[in-house]
């Protein structure tokens, strides 16, 4: 892919599937979480398994969606704990670092926007120090709202100025980056490959790359 990186300024990054390979996400809340959770309330791991998918359901694009603090409260369990003990999934997606260290040389501005709470996102800083390569971390939780929502990039604009017509925002879901397009960003990218244990996926709504080295070099 041939990227215009001189129309660009500053380059909004998405974490988990962007960044950092989802399968942790993945293993954590479709088998790990389950699991635990079936020992510890004394449930058949698929009965845990239908019960969790069905309350995460509930709450899919939302804030709470990702807000361990809610999981906790809802699921009676302590989650920040139960993602320490597979903290060792945790890693970088295919030339992330070779991309982020080419941003930098490059001068652009260097966002990492994610729905990660807090929690996690220090978890994963832990495991790989990704505040080396970026100016801001903004999380959806202290915006107050979830990527998915009009909100989101509203308040994100006011509290951080930037020219959307000079950005450029990476992410691997769909609906965030429809939001985003929705808002005015003019540059948007999608991820085909966000969990390295799944093969890419087709998307055909955004231009997409599987590994960031289809964008190298920055200039």
């Amino acid at each position: 892919m041939v990227m215009d990186w001189q129309a660009i300024d500053t380059v909004l990054l998405d974490m988990d599937g962007t960044l950092l390979d989802l399968h942790f996400d993945n293993y954590f809340w479709q088998t790990h979480l389950p699991r635990r959770y079936a020992q510890v309330h004394g449930l058949a791991e698929v009965e845990a398994r239908t019960l969790l998918e069905a309350r995460f359901a509930a709450e899919h694009g939302t804030l709470n969606w990702y807000c361990l603090d809610f999981w906790q409260r809802e699921l009676q369990i302590d989650i920040f704990a139960l993602k320490r003990e597979v903290s060792h999934l945790i890693g970088l997606r295919p030339h992330s670092a070779a991309f982020l260290d080419a941003l930098v040389a490059a001068g652009k501005s260097v966002w990492l926007v994610t729905n990660a709470h807090a929690d996690s996102i220090r978890l994963k800083m832990e495991q790989v120090p990704l505040s080396r390569w970026v100016d801001n971390v903004i999380s959806s939780h202290a915006v107050g709202a979830a990527k998915e929502s009009p909100l989101f990039w509203q308040t994100l604009q006011q509290q951080y100025p930037f020219d959307v017509t000079r950005t450029l925002f990476v992410d691997d879901t769909l609906s965030v980056l429809t939001a985003a397009q929705t808002y005015g960003i003019r540059h948007l990218l999608c991820i085909l490959q966000p969990d390295s244990r799944q093969p890419p996926r087709t998307v055909t709504a955004f231009p997409a790359v599987v590994d960031f080295d289809q964008l190298l070099p920055v200039v």
